[in-house]
């Protein structure tokens, strides 16, 4: 018998490893063998997309892992009305995410990150300012203190994979810091905590 749940937390993590082909082979087994969960074809898609554009795979499976929790059929609507729309064509998809983005503030290449903290205090919450620009706007940091400021906010609001994605962009140049160490070492307690859930 399949342990569907010790699938899908493989299957997960193979996705956060940036083990995408591992990740598709493993989703796709849940979808054939557990037709009705409308959940692991979207898990899919994002391995799909990460083969064009990692950033925006991540990003999507952050919104989604976060969105489900509040309404599993909103959150598989939207990314399925994304696909269907356009029937796979990345940059249309792309396009309709930025459009979706831009209705919420208007959207630029870059945001300051002073602008962005401003946002965070005129929409209450870091996590609603960051889910209005993720798929758009790209945050503009300058200062080691603010891109260890923002990474921190990352992990505390379950952006895990965003931040990794961070930490791992920017590994190079602060890679003998030892706040960068810590910020793993708070992503790595996070994995294991949520693991044990």
């Amino acid at each position: 018998m399949i342990n569907e749940t010790r699938l899908l937390n493989e299957a997960n993590k193979y996705f956060l490893d940036k083990k995408f082909d591992k990740a598709l082979f493993i989703y796709s087994q849940l979808s054939s063998n557990f037709p009705k969960n409308r959940e692991y074809p979207i898990y899919a898609l994002f391995c799909d997309i990460a083969n064009e554009d990692e950033q925006k795979a991540m990003s999507l499976y952050d919104y989604f892992s976060l969105a489900k929790e509040e309404n599993l059929e909103e959150a598989i609507k939207y990314v399925e009305d994304l696909i269907n729309a356009y029937d796979g064509d990345m940059d249309k998809m792309m396009e309709i995410l930025k459009e979706l983005s831009s209705s919420t503030i208007d959207s630029l290449d870059a945001i300051k990150y002073e602008d962005f903290k401003r946002l965070i205090e005129s929409r209450g919450s870091f996590r609603i300012a960051f889910e209005d620009i993720m798929f758009s706007t790209k945050v503009a940091i300058e200062t080691k203190e603010d891109f260890f400021d923002f990474v921190d906010k990352l992990i505390e609001n379950d952006f895990n994979s965003t931040a990794y994605s961070y930490l791992d962009g920017f590994n190079e140049y602060f890679s003998y810091d030892s706040k960068i160490e810590e910020l793993y070492k708070k992503l790595e307690e996070k994995k294991i905590a949520t693991n044990h859930k």
